[in-house]
């Protein structure tokens, strides 16, 4: 039976701004096994990123975890001080962010970035760092590794700063590596190499892989499980199977119709999400995707409901399913409209 290597339980993180309380996150439970690819999914401000940098423990001021617990490995992240969390940073869990040109200081060699990694982390001296670089480079795929670390991140092509910023995460062999979006700033022809490079990585690795994307093309050659945000809460969770072919949620139905299909007829419109995301300095009390729900019912507004399993691996938090539980157990209507 697999080890539980990340487990998060009603996690709630707000910044606090001089416009009030942002709730970024409310009561998000995650929890995943060693050796799992992990998806998580969503639109721009659902929470991705920063569910991401909270197992980091790199919310930035003014945000603020006040509720919830984050079990990393035997970690308990949540209660861990900064000089605490810089040991395990880049040693156990690693992060590869969303933009590599901004990630990667332009005023240092490729080769200074990656042994300043290894001289935090490791007891190698200079000259077995300087080794270790050159065959990072070449676990990652770059040509010519020695002439790769003595240029500048200007010098590089977007594919090939990604993939110097994955050498970097993968430096110490973390048992988990997040990936936020690795894709994003890339052509179609290296996000397929990226994705590609990861898969292999993992197997050589044997590492966890958590990708924050919303792309659900990337999730579906990647991941065995997904997670489905929306408004800084999870609405649904399952493997990929059953987030792709039995969504019980209707945001996360919305996602799939809002996807271009190659076995589309001719003149097949893609369907939109109505509405706008809800204001997060405001969320509703009831579930955050009601007002722009087409099957939305009173009791949809007024509260939040719990999650309905749907089997061992699927559950999702929609009111239509306890509808449709109640039907089944009474044979009428106890959820009114």
């Amino acid at each position: 039976m697999s080890k539980i290597l990340l487990d998060i339980q009603d996690l709630r993180l707000s910044f606090f701004t001089p416009a009030g309380e942002v709730k970024a996150l409310n009561d998000v439970s995650i929890r995943m096994n060693e050796g799992d690819v992990l998806g998580i999914v969503g639109e721009s401000g659902s929470g991705k990123s920063v569910t991401a940098y909270s197992i980091m423990g790199l919310t930035a001021h003014p945000g603020r975890i006040i509720g919830g617990t984050i079990d990393f490995n035997g970690h308990r992240i949540d209660r861990m001080t900064e000089k605490e969390m810089r040991k395990i940073r880049g040693n156990e869990v690693s992060i590869i962010f969303q933009d590599p040109m901004t990630s990667l200081n332009p005023v240092y060699t490729i080769g200074d970035q990656i042994r300043e990694v290894l001289f935090l982390h490791t007891n190698l001296d200079k000259k077995q760092a300087q080794h270790r670089a050159t065959e990072l480079l070449k676990l990652v795929g770059l040509n010519d590794p020695e002439k790769r670390l003595k240029q500048y991140p200007h010098e590089l092509s977007g594919g090939m700063r990604q993939r110097v910023m994955i050498a970097i995460a993968l430096a110490c062999e973390p048992k988990l590596l997040i990936a936020d979006e690795p894709t994003t700033a890339l052509d179609v022809t290296i996000q397929a190499q990226i994705m590609e490079l990861m898969i292999e990585l993992k197997k050589k690795l044997n590492m966890s892989i958590i990708m924050i994307t919303h792309d659900l093309g990337i999730v579906a050659s990647m991941c065995r499980k997904i997670v489905v945000m929306y408004a800084g809460k999870v609405v649904e969770k399952g493997t990929v199977e059953e987030i792709f072919y039995n969504p019980k949620h209707e945001y996360t139905k919305g996602l799939l119709k809002s996807i271009p299909k190659l076995n589309a007829t001719e003149r097949e419109k893609l369907v939109p999400i109505p509405g706008t995301p809800v204001d997060m300095l405001n969320p509703p009390p009831g579930c955050p995707f009601a007002p722009r729900c087409e099957k939305c019912m009173k009791i949809c507004i007024r509260s939040m409901p719990e999650f309905t399993q749907i089997s061992d691996t699927h559950a999702s938090a929609c009111w239509l399913l306890q509808k449709e539980a109640a039907q089944a157990l009474k044979g009428g209507n106890s959820i009114g409209k």
